[in-house]
């Protein structure tokens, strides 16, 4: 479905966007692929790796809707994965995490419908379903505006859904790479914020093939969450380093023991598939049913238990740490 359309991507400079650009241009042949973000280092260091001809680099920031709308112009596709996610920061930084995650999601979605562009996916976090930290909420509120832009749209054809996952193997600012560089000093010991902690764990390129197919199911307003794999963080220090000493140092301001994909009070509204959940929309849209039992792919879904929470701690997918080792191994780490 991407042959010979043009798909943008904001914040296309971070580990999500290239992975998203390399699997386009091996699969696909678009006719553009807008790489948009505020680095300029970033955006060249990328071209010197991504230097064909069908791609194009915007420096723009999301917080400036008109510049977004001049790099909108005749996009068939959107992914909307710019935004501050590191949990501390946002803490005490609170105003600046507020204007990119919940300002820029409007401006994406305003210069969307603006320019006719036929659909748009924006990236979520586990972190946004009952949020006990400000970027949580934030993403929480993100999520938010692109469900409910759908009803907005009027006489346009633009539709929006959302994609939620855990924490990515190896992204820029996870606990692998901080984990690594440990590892490589030689440090005394590995810092573990709590003994009990789990995550939900997902590769690169897993959530992008993730991000790929929803293009295709879609109709607008869901949230789309993957069945993946759990793991304990402790697990993961014995997986990259089984000789190296821990110490547990608490946990960091607004940080969670564990991670919920989808609440148990909005169970009612989540469908269950093969490999994954869909949260329908808490409110009804003028234009379509709010049917989510089949996806536009003709899969078939249905209805979880009442109460059903997904969350990383029982999660009946968890990784051993031989698993670990060989899941972090596919993630090309």
């Amino acid at each position: 479905m991407f042959d010979g359309k043009t798909i943008l991507i904001t914040g296309g400079t971070g580990s999500f966007g290239k992975k998203y650009t390399q699997t386009l241009l091996k699969r696909f042949k678009p006719r553009k692929i807008i790489i948009y973000s505020r680095d300029e280092l970033k955006q060249f260091e990328m071209q010197q790796v991504f230097n064909q001809d069908c791609m194009r680099f915007f420096i723009g920031d999301v917080r400036d809707g008109d510049r977004l709308k001049r790099a909108m112009r005749d996009v068939d596709y959107v992914i909307h994965a710019a935004a501050l996610k590191q949990v501390p920061a946002a803490e005490y930084n609170p105003m600046e995490c507020i204007k990119t995650n919940i300002d820029g999601a409007e401006n994406v979605i305003n210069a969307s419908l603006d320019c006719d562009v036929k659909k748009v996916i924006a990236l979520s976090t586990d972190k946004a379903a009952n949020p006990v930290n400000l970027y949580g909420a934030t993403k929480l509120c993100s999520d938010k505006l692109f469900v409910a832009a759908n009803n907005i749209a009027g006489g346009h054809s633009t539709t929006f859904s959302v994609v939620r996952y855990g924490n990515v193997v190896g992204s820029r600012g996870s606990v692998v790479p901080f984990f690594e560089k440990l590892i490589q000093e030689k440090a005394d010991y590995l810092p573990i914020t709590h003994e009990e902690m789990t995550r939900f764990w997902i590769t690169l390129q897993q959530g992008v093939d993730f991000v790929l197919k929803n293009f295709e199911r879609m109709f607008g307003g869901e949230v789309f969450v993957p069945k993946i794999p759990s793991i304990k963080i402790t697990d993961l220090a014995k997986a990259m380093a089984p000789d190296m000493a821990t110490k547990y140092i608490g946990i960091r301001p607004g940080e969670k023991l564990h991670e919920i994909m989808c609440p148990g009070e909005l169970s009612h509204h989540t469908y269950e598939y093969d490999d994954h959940y869909v949260i329908s929309p808490t409110i009804s849209f003028s234009s379509r049913a709010n049917d989510y039992t089949v996806n536009a792919l003709k899969e078939k879904g249905k209805v979880v238990s009442e109460g059903f929470e997904y969350s990383s701690n029982d999660n009946p997918d968890f990784l051993s740490i031989e698993e670990i080792i060989e899941f972090n191994q596919q993630a090309e780490l």
